[in-house]
């Protein structure tokens, strides 16, 4: 096993466990990989006393950390306890504390149990010489090996980062001090998780939180939800505002609408209500720039030839989306870079899909979409901070130099 170590910049270290020395981490840092056939985004994390690495696809709405647990040293955490209330557990079986890890591509939700293990990585304190951080009692839910269907090849489980007590977020707050929040920034390779203080000025070489904007995270009215919403208000293309009937975008009661920010779908989906109109609107705009519509290749409905487009330092050069927030002064602009899939050479397509009439969100922001955008989640404040694109800046998330000397399968 390759030393933790090979995960980082030389500066300091990226972990996300916690020590008992005198030195502790000021920030840490996963790597992630996205992985080509599933497009689903991977971390490297490393549990048990043996240390063993453990692959895990990232879900940013997940309630906790889950994984086919094959190491002794796990500890199952009584029903009774306050670690279990915590958990929102669903039940107990023989006192112990009972959850539900849930597999989002496959739709299998099954019994698990609380559990607690050690997580040890290696991180540089200030003399810069490596030292062990460990915490032995990191929560967390054993799941049967079937759950990890659909998952990306080697995966064991998946790595939740929603806003829940025992989610991984939280765990490092209560563990570390940290402020409640985090940040990921994706891209087409290699990107990171981001939690502490936010070193974006050191890891991109551009200080891109000055150019941050902010919008509320948003639940419904009877409930908190564990996965993270923004309020959209309506949509523009190429600066026009879409003919739509707000209440479209408007969550209700029950948690229905909204717009929801999810790692999961690997592309934005919307109602049918909101893609018919949207996708008719971005067809005409885009021919009006004279692109040149071609027939829509599965799983997209809407494709152009690449032939004369020029390429900006933002991707092809199309029409521009705009959400629109709490206001016409914030807005979360997509530009080609995120707007346009590349199938080959010649063709390329829009990548919107149709989510249907039964969409529980009103958009769901997949994950092209989120890539080279830097999102930060401060869960103390429930606001959401992003950039739109780092392309505008001259970086990517790419530019984390330290994840492209990852090696998720050694």
């Amino acid at each position: 096993m390759p030393s933790l170590l090979h995960f980082l910049p030389f500066f300091f270290w990226v972990s996300f466990c916690v020590s008992h020395g005198p030195f502790l981490p000021k920030a840490i840092i996963l790597p992630v990989n996205k992985d080509p056939s599933t497009f689903q985004y991977v971390t490297q994390v490393y549990m048990s006393t043996h240390l063993s690495p453990i692959k895990l696809v990232v879900d940013l709405g997940g309630s906790f950390l889950w994984t086919d647990c094959v190491s002794s040293s796990q500890k199952l955490v009584p029903c009774s306890s306050l670690k279990c209330s915590m958990a929102k557990p669903n039940g107990c079986t023989n006192k112990i504390c009972g959850v539900q890890p849930e597999n989002p591509y496959t739709k299998v939700v099954a019994l698990g149990e609380l559990a607690e293990d050690m997580f040890a990585v290696e991180f540089i304190d200030e003399l810069k010489t490596g030292s062990i951080a460990s915490i032995h009692q990191f929560l967390f839910s054993c799941a049967s090996a079937n759950m990890l269907q659909g998952l990306a090849r080697g995966a064991k489980g998946m790595l939740g980062l929603g806003n829940s007590r025992i989610a991984l977020p939280s765990q490092l707050s209560d563990t570390f001090g940290f402020q409640r929040k985090f940040a990921i920034c994706l891209s087409s390779s290699y990107g990171a998780i981001i939690s502490g203080e936010s070193p974006y000025l050191s890891l991109l070489g551009h200080d891109v939180s000055r150019s941050m904007l902010y919008t509320p995270l948003i639940s419904s009215k009877d409930s908190v939800s564990e996965e993270y919403y923004i309020n959209v208000k309506s949509i523009k293309i190429s600066g026009k505002k879409l003919s739509l009937n707000t209440s479209l975008f408007t969550m209700d009661e029950e948690g229905s609408g909204g717009t929801k920010i999810s790692t999961i779908s690997p592309f934005t989906t919307m109602k049918s209500s909101i893609y018919q109109t949207f996708v008719e609107a971005y067809e005409e705009f885009a021919i009006s720039m004279e692109l040149t519509k071609v027939e829509p290749i599965a799983p997209f409905g809407l494709c152009f030839s690449t032939k004369g487009v020029d390429v900006t330092k933002v991707g092809p050069n199309v029409p521009t989306i705009d959400l629109v927030l709490q206001s016409e002064m914030v807005k979360w602009r997509i530009y080609g870079r995120n707007s346009m899939v590349k199938i080959s050479d010649e063709v390329m397509c829009l990548g919107f899909l149709d989510g249907g009439v039964n969409q529980k969100a009103s958009i769901v922001i997949g994950g092209y979409q989120l890539e080279d955008n830097l999102l930060e989640f401060n869960l103390g404040t429930s606001m959401l901070g992003f950039t739109s694109s780092l392309s505008m800046a001259e970086t990517s998330c790419s530019d984390f130099m330290f994840s492209k000397d990852s090696d998720f399968d050694s």
